[in-house]
């Protein structure tokens, strides 16, 4: 049995440094153009198993030249790559991400063949889901997520959610989640409750509670993450590092605490082995090109 599913997405990226986010109708002269794989399902199914989890990728692909090659690179970072499939007329899914020299970004998506993975295509890979642990986002379908949840849910797996790109979601999806793990914004999104504070952060996580998920971790950036389990919350600090490109920091995050649980970790060591990839992965740009390796992390958490 395959240890972790990751059921998402799969983006070609377009990377643009700009020293400031244009104003509507500013045009600006940018540098550091990249083309480089992306998409959140991906992103997190390569931080999970170049962590150390043994992870397959269930997601689509379209019918353009940078397809097969992304897959070859998911192959050669030991993930199983036996249910990505293609579909016929559409392209690959494409972010176009701005990055200013804060280290900030902002993304516009066209889900491109992300959009393929419906329930009915994802019906063709259900012993896929037969896992220990199923991890999941929100640029597929949600009533494909909502389908992944159930069947895993159905053969004894942890479902954990990454809540990402931020949308309001329904009750019967949060009920099969055992692990939700929203950044600020996302948490926002969901409760209603703004986190700008651990007085903040708390509620944020007691009102998800409410809504059936056991374990709650709101990444807070650089000030670490709120790791409430059953109620009980608490700051989890972060890493002091200089950020280049925060892109792929949340997936990162939530790939290599895949991995840190696989390990069986106790969750609160897990959450530090996480926060070391992600920062890790901040001081160096793109979004695959800057995920690290359980060396990296281990050398990061020895320090």
């Amino acid at each position: 049995m395959m240890t972790l599913t990751v059921t998402g997405s799969i983006n070609i990226d377009h990377v643009i440094r700009l020293p400031e986010f244009p104003r509507p109708g500013e045009t600006l002269t940018g540098s550091d153009y990249r083309i480089v794989p992306g998409g959140k399902g991906a992103n997190q199914a390569v931080a999970a198993a170049r962590a150390g989890a043994r992870t397959r990728l269930v997601a689509c692909v379209g019918e353009d030249a940078l397809a097969a090659s992304l897959i070859q690179g998911f192959a050669e970072d030991g993930i199983d790559i036996t249910a990505i499939d293609t579909i016929t007329g559409v392209n690959t899914g494409v972010a176009l991400i701005q990055v200013n020299n804060n280290g900030e970004n902002t993304i516009a998506l066209a889900p491109g063949a992300n959009a393929g993975l419906t329930p009915a295509q994802l019906q063709r890979h259900s012993s896929a889901l037969h896992c220990r642990q199923l991890l999941l986002q929100l640029e597929i379908p949600l009533e494909t997520n909502l389908a992944a949840a159930k069947t895993a849910r159905d053969q004894g797996a942890q479902v954990i959610l990454n809540p990402a790109p931020a949308q309001a979601l329904p009750d019967e999806l949060l009920n099969l989640v055992d692990i939700i793990t929203p950044n600020e914004t996302e948490a926002e999104r969901l409760t209603g409750i703004a986190v700008s504070d651990e007085a903040g952060a708390g509620a944020a996580a007691r009102a998800l509670h409410d809504r059936g998920i056991a374990t709650v971790m709101i990444t807070l950036g650089a000030r670490g993450v709120w790791l409430s389990e059953q109620g009980h919350g608490r700051r989890i600090p972060g890493f002091a590092v200089k950020a280049v490109d925060t892109t792929a920091a949340g997936d990162t995050f939530n790939g290599a605490l895949m991995a840190a649980l696989q390990q069986r970790l106790p969750l609160p060591e897990a959450v530090r082995f996480a926060q070391a990839a992600a920062a890790i992965s901040v001081t160096r740009p793109g979004a695959q090109t800057s995920i690290p390796y359980k060396a990296d992390i281990d050398a990061m958490l020895e320090q």
